[in-house]
C-alpha cells in the first residue's frame, strides 16, 4: 500500500499512538504526504469514532480523520500489546502520541523503552501543557488550549460582558499542535538522516497551550516593552481601515478589506460615496483609523441595501478585496474549491460517496485526489497486513 509516485514522504514509517484529535491530525498530514502510518487503536477503537454524525454505525468524520492510515488494534496494557507496540516502533522512523504526560511511561513504552528498541526513533509527544512545568499533570482539551494560550480572550466582541467569548468553532488548539508536531517530525527525521546527521532519534515535546500562544503575533513583545494588553477587537482590524464585516440585506455578512490608499479610493465610488475618497480626513490609513466609525457606517449603509452575493460581485468588479462569510455549503459548492479540487468526492467502502477536503498543500506532478489512497478504515482493518506480513517480513512476529 505504497504512496503514489511524487509524494515526498513515501517510505517514511510512522506509528500513531493517538486518540481524539491532535496526534491523529499530525499523522494525517504526514500520511497525506506519503508516509506509511500505522494507527494503533484500543480494541474498541479510537473514541473519536463515536463523535459526530454516523452512517451505518461508522463516523462520517473518521473517513477523513483516519484516511491513508493502517488501523490495528492493541491492548497496550497487556504484555502482548506492549510487545507488539515495541515491534512496530523498532521498524518505524517516528512515533506520535498524545497521552497525558507519564501515561506512556506507565505503560512501559516511554522514550527509554522505545529508544532501547530503536535508537533512531523520533518520538513526538503532544499534550495539554507539555512534558514538564507546574501544569504538566493538569488535564486539557482543545478549549483549554484556546483559553490558556490567549486566543479565547481575543474572540470576544468589545464591551460585551453578558455572553462568554466564543470558541472559534473547531478544535483549533489540537489542529495547531498537530501541524507543529508533523513539521517537527519531518524536521527531526531530516536532521537525523541528513549528511552529517547523528542518526539519533529525538524526543519532540508539543503542547496545546504553546501552539496557540505561538499565534499571538506582536502581543508579547508589546506587553514586555510597553505593558500593553491587546483587547478584543471584534470583526474590525484596529491598525487598518476600513477593514470590517458588514451586514447585508439577506442577513448574511460581507468581509471587506479596503485598508490601502489605492483600494480605499476604489471602494468609495463602488459604494456610491466617491466624495469620501477625496476627503482629507481619510487621506491616509492613520487618519482613516481615527475616523473609522464614519467610514464603517457609510459602508454598512450600502451593504444593507444588497444581498451579500450582489455586494460581493460589485466590489470584486472594483477590485476591492472582499468575501461573504462562507458556511460549509458555500465552500462545498464554490467553483474555485472544485477547480482546485479542494473539495473532492471520494468513494468510501464504509460510507459510499463522501466529500473530503484535499490536503492543504499542492505538489507539482501530484493530483490532489491521488493523495487519498484510502479512506478511514474500520477498527483493526489492517491487523493481518501489519502483524502477519509487515512485522513477519522484518522478523518481528
Amino acid at each position: 500500500m505504497s504512496a503514489p509516485k511524487g509524494l515526498p514522504l513515501d517510505g517514511l514509517k510512522i506509528v500513531e499512538l493517538g486518540h481524539y484529535i491532535a496526534a491523529p491530525f499530525a499523522t494525517r498530514l504526514l500520511a497525506d504526504l506519503g508516509a506509511e502510518v500505522i494507527k494503533v487503536e484500543p480494541p474498541d477503537g479510537d473514541p473519536v469514532r463515536g463523535w459526530g454524525s454516523q452512517k451505518d454505525g461508522h463516523a462520517v468524520w473518521f473517513s477523513v480523520h483516519g484516511r491513508n492510515k493502517l488501523s490495528v488494534t492493541l491492548d497496550l496494557k497487556s504484555a502482548e500489546g506492549k510487545k507488539r507496540a515495541l515491534q512496530l516502533a523498532k521498524r518505524a522512523d517516528a512515533l506520535v502520541e498524545n497521552f497525558r504526560p507519564g501515561q506512556l511511561e506507565r505503560l512501559g513504552l516511554g522514550p527509554e523503552a522505545l529508544h532501547a528498541a530503536n535508537p533512531r526513533l523520533v518520538i513526538a509527544r503532544i499534550s495539554g501543557y507539555g512534558q514538564d512545568g507546574p501544569y504538566r499533570d493538569k488535564p486539557a482539551f482543545g478549549a483549554i488550549g484556546e483559553a490558556k494560550g490567549g486566543l479565547r480572550h481575543l474572540t470576544a466582541n468589545p464591551g460585551q460582558t453578558e455572553l462568554p467569548p466564543p470558541r472559534c468553532g473547531v478544535s483549533i488548539s489540537d489542529d495547531l499542535a498537530g501541524m507543529y508536531a508533523a513539521m517537527a517530525v519531518a524536521s527531526a527525521c531530516w536532521g537525523r538522516d541528513r549528511p552529517g546527521g547523528d542518526g539519533r532519534g529525538r524526543v519532540i515535546d508539543v503542547d496545546l497551550v504553546s501552539s496557540v500562544f505561538s499565534l499571538m503575533e506582536g502581543m508579547l513583545p508589546e506587553y514586555g516593552m510597553f505593558g500593553w494588553v491587546r483587547q478584543p477587537q471584534g470583526a474590525a482590524l484596529k491598525t487598518a481601515a476600513p477593514t470590517n464585516t458588514y451586514p447585508c440585506a439577506d442577513g448574511k455578512w460581507l468581509c471587506i478589506a479596503g485598508n490601502s490608499d489605492l483600494i480605499f479610493r476604489r471602494l468609495m465610488p463602488a459604494i456610491g460615496r466617491p466624495e469620501l475618497a477625496e476627503d482629507p480626513r481619510f487621506a491616509t490609513n492613520g487618519l482613516r483609523c481615527a475616523n473609522v466609525e464614519e467610514l464603517d457606517a457609510a459602508i454598512a449603509a450600502w451593504t444593507r441595501t444588497l444581498p451579500a452575493a450582489e455586494a460581493e460581485a460589485a466590489l470584486e468588479k472594483a477590485d476591492v478585496p472582499c468575501s461573504r462569510l462562507y458556511d460549509i455549503r458555500d465552500c462545498a459548492e464554490d467553483p474555485h474549491f472544485h477547480a482546485r479540487q479542494t473539495v473532492m468526492r471520494v468513494e468510501d467502502p464504509l460510507l459510499g460517496p463522501v466529500l473530503h477536503p484535499a490536503a492543504p498543500f499542492r505538489l507539482d506532478g501530484v493530483e490532489p485526489p491521488s493523495m487519498v489512497r484510502w479512506t478511514g478504515p474500520a477498527v483493526g482493518a489492517h491487523n493481518d497486513l501489519v502483524f502477519r506480513e509487515l512485522l513477519a517480513g522484518e522478523g518481528g512476529a
